[in-house]
């Protein structure tokens, strides 16, 4: 008799053993909640704190669907802590009627800084930076759209460095779509020693990202406290060695994982990346406030794709208008560090895992992130480190 499909999944999960307790996750209850459709679709919950490894979920994800008649596989994260807290207030049963159904009416959503004063009382204090002296200078690169080329940036940069003899690392906290891998030309599972996570190393930086550590095609359906395990995970648990600079390539926005980046460490400074057009320009103003609103320096702006360098003749011709990045720099009393040129080789290089100042370091695009990196270096240590 075939054994149901529960119990299977009960056993593939006990299979999964938390390195930092020696138990698997069932027999220490951090799975609750499991929930099994007649099509195959499984759902649960893992309780995952802030010192358990965030492999742990793609490890019980990975068990399950590898069982017979498993079509789909959710895993809810949520902090124990928060658990806790919500029994402890009450605030599960509260919203029950005295009949014992949720009321039918909705809620509105809090506004931050709006809540009751009960309410305020209980959210606990943000947590307090740790520093990493061996992490070197902390630099966030960010944007405040997608698409303005942050991540090539970044890559160039921390290349750039390394080149002129610096050591360097390049953390890839864009866990929503993590290309350092691709744009470095690396992509194996980093290894693990003990309980240290070994980068990788390309261009003579070393590399370290979720794309190692998940299947291309797996989306991450996270919120904030997972985000922010991981970014603590990288900083504190892969062995970088020694660095002058650690870059940190920072998702789009203002969101969980900048926030959890700044409340994680003591950065050092962040550069904001922006296309010249207003509507990049706008969204580029809002993630410089955010660092600034958080005590973060903002080194200057960085205008990429400022306008396209004829591979022939050189003529410049700006595909998307032009001025925006200085505007914004004025704007915000800060420097414009660059005007980086569209060149074909830029995008093939970043496809391939050929950075432009490898590959081309005399073309116009090369030129210009050459002497970037040249005034990054000047300009956070110029940063008095908090």
């Amino acid at each position: 008799m075939t054994e149901p499909l529960t119990a299977r999944i009960d056993a593939a999960l006990r299979q999964v053993t938390n390195p930092r307790t020696g138990l698997d996750i069932v027999s220490s209850e951090m799975v609750r909640d499991i929930a099994v459709t007649v099509e195959g679709r499984v759902r649960f919950t893992m309780l995952l704190s802030a010192v358990d490894p965030a492999s742990l979920v793609r490890e019980s994800r990975q068990a399950v669907e590898r069982l017979e008649g498993v079509r789909d596989v959710r895993v809810d994260v949520k902090d124990p802590s928060q658990l806790s807290s919500a029994a402890a207030t009450g605030e599960g049963g509260r919203a029950r009627a005295a009949g014992g159904e949720a009321p039918a009416a909705g809620r509105t959503l809090p506004v931050m800084g709006q809540e009751p004063q009960s309410r305020q009382a209980r959210m606990p204090p943000a947590p307090t930076p740790v520093a990493y002296p061996s992490l070197g200078r902390i630099i966030a690169v960010s944007s405040g759209k997608g698409g303005v080329g942050k991540s090539t940036v970044a890559t160039n940069l921390a290349v750039a460095l390394a080149r002129s003899g610096a050591r360097v690392g390049i953390m890839d906290a864009d866990i929503y779509g993590p290309n350092i891998p691709r744009m470095l030309g690396v992509s194996s599972p980093p290894p693990v020693e003990g309980d240290r996570i070994i980068p990788l190393e390309a261009h003579g930086v070393k590399v370290m990202s979720l794309g190692f550590l998940v299947e291309r095609d797996q989306p991450a359906i996270w919120r904030g406290p997972i985000v922010m395990k991981i970014i603590v995970q990288f900083l504190r648990d892969v062995a970088w060695g020694q660095l002058d600079y650690l870059f940190v390539d920072l998702p789009p926005g203002t969101g969980d994982a900048q926030l959890s980046l700044v409340q994680a460490t003591h950065v050092h400074g962040a550069l904001i990346v922006t296309t010249p057009q207003p509507v990049a320009t706008g969204d580029a103003l809002r993630g410089a406030r955010m660092f600034q609103r958080v005590g973060v320096p903002v080194l200057g702006i960085i205008e990429n794709m400022s306008y396209f360098a004829c591979p022939h003749c050189g003529k410049p011709t700006p595909l998307f208008g032009s001025g925006g990045g200085r505007e914004l720099a004025d704007e915000l009393g800060l420097p414009l560090l660059a005007e980086i040129p569209l060149w074909p080789q830029l995008r093939v290089g970043g496809d391939e895992g050929m950075p432009i100042v490898v590959a081309e370091p005399e073309s116009a695009a090369g030129r210009a992130l050459i002497a970037l990196a040249s005034r990054v270096a000047d300009a956070v240590g110029a940063v008095v480190p908090a």
